[in-house]
C-alpha cells in the first residue's frame, strides 16, 4: 500500500498534511532547535536575555575560556539569535530580536511549571 492509497478517517487531516512547512524550512527550525539545545550557547541567550555583554563579561559570567564563548557568539551570529553594537574596541552582544527573548522566557516557563 502506498502513501497514496492510505484512507483517511478525520478530512483534519488533510488539512494539517498541506499546512506543514517545506523541506528548506523544517531543516533551518531544526538547525535553530540544535543550535539552542548547546548548554553554552543556551546559558549565553540566557545571560544576554539580561543585559548586552562583552566576551570578557560572558567569559566571567558563565566561567568559560574566552574561546569558547567566542565560539559559541559566532555561532549564535550565524544563526542571527545575537547581534553586535560595537563601542571603541570593544563590541557588545545582546539577543537579534524581541523572538528570541519570548522563546527563551516560554521555555524557561515551561521547565519551571513542571517542577
Amino acid at each position: 500500500m502506498s502513501k497514496n492509497d492510505i484512507k483517511i478517517h478525520d478530512p483534519k487531516a488533510q488539512v494539517v498534511k498541506d499546512s506543514l512547512i517545506k523541506e528548506d524550512e523544517l531543516d533551518d527550525v531544526t538547525t535553530f532547535f540544535k543550535t539552542m539545545g548547546d548548554n553554552t550557547r543556551l546559558n549565553i541567550l540566557i545571560a544576554l536575555n539580561h543585559n548586552e555583554f562583552c566576551v570578557n563579561d560572558l567569559t566571567y559570567i558563565l566561567g568559560l575560556s574566552q574561546s569558547a564563548i567566542s565560539h559559541a557568539l559566532m555561532t549564535l551570529r550565524g544563526q542571527k539569535l545575537v547581534k553586535t553594537r560595537r563601542d571603541g574596541k570593544i563590541i557588545y552582544y545582546s539577543l537579534d530580536d524581541d523572538h528570541v527573548t519570548t522563546i527563551l522566557d516560554m521555555a524557561l516557563s515551561h521547565i519551571k511549571e513542571r517542577r
